[in-house]
Formats: structure tokens, C-alpha cells, sequence
């Protein structure tokens, strides 16, 4: 077995197990929960495993009762586990005696949201720094804590390197394949959604042909506020009638309860006077990865601009909104461990557009441009200028991240750093 490698919300856990009784790790499947929780808990509980599901069912008292830490593992399997866990932590508060991971939402939710007993923390696929592509020189929690610090750093990485990440995926057991057996790890991973996921839910897919469909089209709208209608209207694919619907909103609620779909939403506001905001969010999926499988393309398909089938309008081929999104990825996974929140500002119409917006928690702000180019310019940054001009010092810092090979700060003050050297 390949070693463990650490990810950041190891640092979170570090810091809160310390002090909370319960916490539950949340996320798609296979993003690693089980082996972050695994190394921290005396015993373990697989629900999802038939026997020990048959304990906890039979016994929860017993089940907890024994040895903490206790991870609980896909509670979501036993819904009765969450209320169970917040009875037992209203009885006793000491700290790290429980961990539950889940990579659903459960069909049957819980009488109690748990709130004030059990800490909820998102896990997401690995971001670049997790991955060990490059060594981050800067850091968003320093540039959110408004130090400004001095940008620089140089990385070897690659267009290539960034696209090879694309397609690999931040899934830890799938990352390492090649070849063949990566699209077949892709593949399985898609299609168990469909064929198990969804009835698990408590959703029959009666066409599993027209999920697929709209799943594509949603992949080929990633990085992009495309209104449902139109994803539906790809989702045709000039196979008949387009998908109703009553057909596939429970298809966006069933996967954004799965955490496959991950849109970002967009930014609002309260006290900055920006005017015609567009409320929309952007789209991604959980891992870029599965946009490009979903889209049947590949690492060479992307390099040479290929598009898919089932266009969405955009601005820019289809590679600059998967970087985007593999940057958005990182920055979400960095953004938690600071206890910031991250969305996208668009004007209506599309006139001024920021692609992230990092907000701590009072209300100031980094916004950030993602640029599928080895060098800036001007015209890169003249969102940026304008937001800066608008809000003024609630701006903490600029950034435009990109695929060059250098970090640094131009003379207007903003900074330029590779993907590949932006860090926690």
C-alpha cells in the first residue's frame, strides 16, 4: 500500500479534534476520507460493510460505547447513527470522540442537523499542492490575512503537467493509473453513480442514457454560468426531444447531494455597491477529471483544442475552463483551512467578470483571475483594476494564477503566481 499523504484538512482536524467531541468529514467517494479518518480512531465502524452495519443497527448504544476516538464510517448508510452521535455528545462533550464520514447525503435525513454537537468539514479531491506537483511558495492564508506579502518563486511545471493533472484527477486511489486502466477507473466511477448511487438515494434511473447525456452537458459546462435550459438543450445531443425538467432536477439534487456536482456560487455583497449583479452559479463537477471522461477526451484531445459534442457557449476553449476548475478545486480546499468562503462575481450581460472571490469572515475580499497562459498582460488584469476601484480597501489582494513558470508582483500591485505555487 503507497503511503499516506497528508492533505490539509489534516491541519483542521489537528486543531479541532483537540477540542470538539464529534466532527464529520463530508465528500464525494473516493476523495480519501476513510484513510484521513482511519489514522486517527481506535476503533472503526464500516457501515457500509453488511455485518457491521447489522451491529450498529442491532445496538447502537453499544456500538457507541466503544474505544474513541470511534470513526463511523458512510454513517449515512445508518441514518440513525447522526442523531445517536448528537445524544451521546449532549451526555458527554469531551473532546475527539467521534468521527463519521460520509460520501452522501442520506436519503432519510436526520430529525437533527446536529448543529452545536457535530462539526461538519468538506473534503475534496487533492489540490496540486497535495499532490506534490510543485512547491507552493504562497500562501492564501497569509495573502487573507492582508500581509501582502512579497510574491516570488519558480516552478518547471508545465501546459502539459497541468493537463496531465486534469485528467488524472485528485482521487487518491485513481491518480497513479495510466493508460487503459485510468479511463476504466474513471468509467467504473461514473457508472457506479448511475447503477448505484441513484437508487441508493432512493431514485430509479429509468433511462440511464439521458443522465448520461445530461451529465456531459453539464461536464461541457464547466467554469461557465450556462442557465439550466441551456445544459438541458445540450444534453439533446440530436437524440430527440431534450430531457424534461421534472426529469432532471432530481438529477442536480441527487448529485449535488453525492457532492459530484460542486457549483460555485456566486458572489453577493452585503455592504459593496456593485451594481446588476448576476446571481448564477458556476459549474463544476467534483474533479475536473470526471468532466473530461464524461466529455470522451483526453490529455492529447486537450492539447490540441479538440471541443466536445455537446458545446455550451463560452468564452475560450474548453482546456482554459478545466484549469479553471482545477484551480478552483485547490483554491476551495486552501480557502476552508482559512475559514473563508469562495464564489465568482459576474455582472449581468458578462461585462465585468472576477473568477473567484475568497471572502473571509469580514467580508474582505481576494479576488482572483485564472489565466490558461505562461505570461499576463494588461488586459489580464482590467477586471481586477476595476474591482479594486469599486470596493477599495475592503480588496485585500489581487492575483491573476496562471501557467508560467514565475511568481511575482506587478508594478500595479498585482500579484502573478503559477498554479503549481499557490498553497495553503
Amino acid at each position: 500500500m503507497p503511503a499516506y499523504q497528508r492533505r490539509v484538512v489534516d491541519d483542521e482536524l489537528d486543531e479541532l479534534m483537540p477540542t470538539l467531541p464529534a466532527i464529520a468529514l463530508e465528500g464525494a467517494k473516493g476523495v480519501g476520507k476513510t484513510a484521513t479518518a482511519e489514522g486517527r480512531c481506535r476503533t472503526v465502524f464500516q457501515l457500509d460493510e453488511p455485518a457491521q452495519r447489522a451491529i450498529a443497527e442491532a445496538d447502537m448504544a453499544l456500538l457507541l460505547t466503544q474505544e474513541s476516538p470511534l470513526l463511523l464510517d458512510e454513517w449515512q448508510r445508518v441514518p440513525s447513527v447522526w442523531d445517536a452521535v448528537r445524544r451521546a455528545v449532549d451526555r458527554d462533550q469531551a473532546p475527539g470522540r467521534f468521527l463519521l464520514t460520509g460520501s452522501a447525503g442520506p436519503a432519510t435525513p436526520p430529525t437533527h442537523s446536529g448543529a452545536g454537537r457535530i462539526v461538519t468539514l468538506r473534503m475534496r479531491p487533492m489540490s496540486l499542492a497535495e499532490r506534490g506537483v510543485g512547491i507552493p511558495t504562497v500562501s492564501l492564508q497569509r495573502l487573507l490575512r492582508g500581509e501582502r506579502p512579497d510574491i516570488a518563486g519558480k516552478t518547471d511545471v508545465t501546459l502539459a503537467d497541468y493537463v496531465r493533472e486534469i485528467v488524472h484527477s485528485g482521487f487518491p486511489g485513481i491518480r497513479p493509473r495510466t493508460g487503459r486502466a485510468l479511463r476504466l477507473q474513471l468509467d467504473g466511477y461514473l457508472r457506479r453513480i448511475i447503477d448505484t448511487d441513484f437508487p441508493e438515494q432512493g431514485y430509479m434511473v429509468r433511462r440511464p442514457e439521458i443522465l448520461r447525456r445530461w451529465l456531459a452537458a453539464y461536464a461541457a459546462a464547466t467554469s461557465t454560468t450556462a442557465s439550466l435550459e441551456t445544459i438541458r438543450d445540450a444534453a439533446t445531443g440530436g437524440q430527440g426531444d431534450k430531457p424534461s425538467q421534472t426529469t432532471t432536477q432530481p438529477y442536480r439534487e441527487i448529485l449535488e447531494r453525492l457532492w459530484i456536482v460542486d457549483p460555485l456560487p456566486a458572489w453577493l455583497p452585503s455592504r459593496n455597491r456593485l451594481n446588476r449583479l448576476a446571481q448564477s452559479p458556476k459549474h463544476h463537477l467534483a474533479d475536473p477529471a470526471l468532466a473530461v471522461r464524461m466529455l470522451g477526451l483526453d490529455a492529447e484531445a486537450l492539447l490540441a483544442g479538440e471541443e466536445p459534442k455537446r458545446t455550451i457557449p463560452r468564452d475560450g476553449a474548453l482546456l482554459g475552463r478545466l484549469f479553471e476548475s482545477l484551480v478552483t478545486l485547490g483554491i476551495r480546499v486552501f480557502a476552508q483551512a482559512a475559514e473563508a468562503h469562495v464564489s465568482h462575481l459576474r455582472l449581468q450581460g458578462g461585462r465585468k467578470e472576477v473568477d473567484l472571490i475568497v471572502e473571509r469572515g469580514d467580508q474582505r475580499v481576494i479576488a482572483i483571475e485564472v489565466k490558461l497562459s505562461g505570461t499576463v498582460d494588461d488586459g489580464d488584469v482590467q477586471h481586477l483594476l476595476w474591482l479594486r476601484e469599486q470596493i477599495g480597501d475592503d480588496l485585500l489582494d489581487s492575483i491573476v494564477i496562471h501557467t508560467g513558470p514565475q511568481a511575482y508582483r506587478r508594478r500595479d500591485g498585482i500579484a502573478v503566481v503559477p498554479a503549481a505555487l499557490l498553497g495553503a
